[in-house]
């Protein structure tokens, strides 16, 4: 009972610690419409990175990821621990070890939704260099920066927040009395 109740604490602890804009100033900023006139992927990571060097506390590194695409059977392949899924559905992953990003097909640059899952893989570039507790821990901060730039779309965010916030505290799963 101890255990879970530190759990819960740590994850409404880090829910309030991880940056985001707040709900209401994120809705009134106008769109940010750079990524829409990107005309390569590089192009596009450009934009991203931009907007993350204004919201993010993390420095952009010095060399940009690899991006692919590959298909769903080929990311579940690969599937790790920093995978950004959407409705249940694999989408994008990043390789921490190769600094590369992995989206899955269909992905289109001009859909904000994969765009936001794009922009979510950047972050975790961005992430790889800094220790982290657990890997789960690098996708609340992911998770809210996606958020904050699909506000400025005026899309929502599609997220189970309560398994992001759990998972993000680094707790021992299937834990029993001894």
């Amino acid at each position: 009972m101890h255990r879970s109740r530190f759990a819960v604490a740590l994850a409404a602890a880090l829910s309030l610690a991880c940056p985001a804009l707040p709900r209401a100033e994120s809705a009134t900023l106008p769109p940010t419409t750079d990524w829409q006139q990107a005309d390569s992927m590089s192009a596009l990571v450009g934009a991203l990175e931009r907007w993350l060097d204004s919201r993010a506390d993390l420095p952009r590194r010095a060399t940009p990821p690899r991006v692919r695409l590959l298909s769903e059977w080929q990311a579940a392949a690969r599937q790790g621990v920093t995978a950004s899924f959407q409705r249940g559905r694999l989408r994008g992953l990043y390789d921490p070890d190769r600094a590369e990003i992995l989206l899955v097909r269909p992905w289109h640059p001009r859909e904000a939704g994969d765009v936001a899952v794009l922009l979510h893989e950047l972050v975790h570039h961005r992430q790889a260099p800094h220790h982290w507790f657990c890997p789960a821990a690098q996708e609340l901060p992911a998770y809210r920066l996606q958020e904050a730039w699909l506000a400025e779309q005026g899309r929502p965010v599609d997220v189970n927040w309560i398994a992001v916030v759990l998972d993000a505290g680094c707790t021992p799963r299937d834990i029993h009395p001894e």
